[in-house]
């Protein structure tokens, strides 16, 4: 499995309604002693796309899976559909297939749920 995954999707976890930036992420993981944002791309609520690390750096957003893209939707589960209109466009512009990308649930060895939602009934109704 890990050697098809290309991508993986994430959520910020922060509550419903609660916007936040790439940099409000950035800063936090830096508190945390990491090396800033381990994301490639955020999504905002309103669809906006940030950058987060560049997609030619390594990723620091799932263990295992870090030579994989990492996008994070803010918020914890319930999205706005421009949010997934973002994420959507954001998947074909990297040329993905289907079988290429998993939620963060799928490869985390500790019980996470993130993004909240479930990637692949996604995928097949709404990435063909």
């Amino acid at each position: 499995m890990s050697n098809m995954i290309k991508c993986v999707i994430h959520c910020s976890d922060t509550p419903t309604g609660r916007d936040v930036s790439a940099a409000d992420i950035h800063r936090w993981h830096l508190e945390n002693g990491w090396d800033g944002i381990g994301y490639h791309h955020v999504i905002r609520i309103d669809g906006t796309i940030e950058n987060g690390r560049p997609p030619y750096w390594k990723g620091s957003h799932a263990y295992g899976y870090n030579h994989t893209l990492g996008i994070c939707l803010i918020g914890n589960g319930e999205f706005t559909e421009a949010q997934y209109t973002s994420l959507k466009g954001l998947l074909a512009k990297y040329n993905f297939d289907e079988s290429e990308i998993v939620g963060h649930y799928e490869v985390d060895k500790h019980g996470k749920t993130c993004p909240n939602f479930d990637v692949p009934k996604w995928l097949k109704e709404n990435y063909s």
